[in-house]
């Protein structure tokens, strides 16, 4: 069970940084906006700075789930290595700039996959 919902978790967790991802390479002005951002060349630029980043990790992202489904011996690094990446972004976006709905978002999601990951791991042996 705890495999299972990790790999939902990974699996929505993937759609939403393609969909960022998209965002951010195709629809540049209307995610920058979404953010209460200007479109200016120095953010257009950022932007697609934080394009390649957002496909890294959904790059990530996808790798750990492919990892979880296949039940690779080594699949617990990258998911605690997600988990904590959203963890910090949500507390650091929190207290950086107060936005709650990161703080939720982010940090729930990685804390859920550390959890669900730590519980995987438990479960087979």
């Amino acid at each position: 069970m705890p495999r299972t919902l990790l790999l939902v978790v990974l699996s929505f967790a993937l759609l939403l940084e393609l969909g960022l991802t998209g965002g951010a390479f195709f629809a540049r002005e209307f995610t920058l906006h979404q953010f209460g951002v200007t479109q200016t060349p120095d953010t257009a630029f950022l932007g697609y700075i934080v394009g390649w980043l957002l496909l890294f990790v959904s790059l990530v992202c996808g790798l750990a789930l492919w990892q979880v489904k296949q039940k690779t011996p080594g699949y617990a690094t990258l998911c605690y290595l997600l988990g904590f990446w959203w963890i910090g972004i949500g507390i650091g976006i929190y207290l950086a700039f107060g936005k709650p709905d990161n703080l939720l978002l982010d940090s729930l999601k990685g804390l859920l996959i550390v959890v669900l990951t730590n519980r995987t791991r438990a479960s087979r042996g």
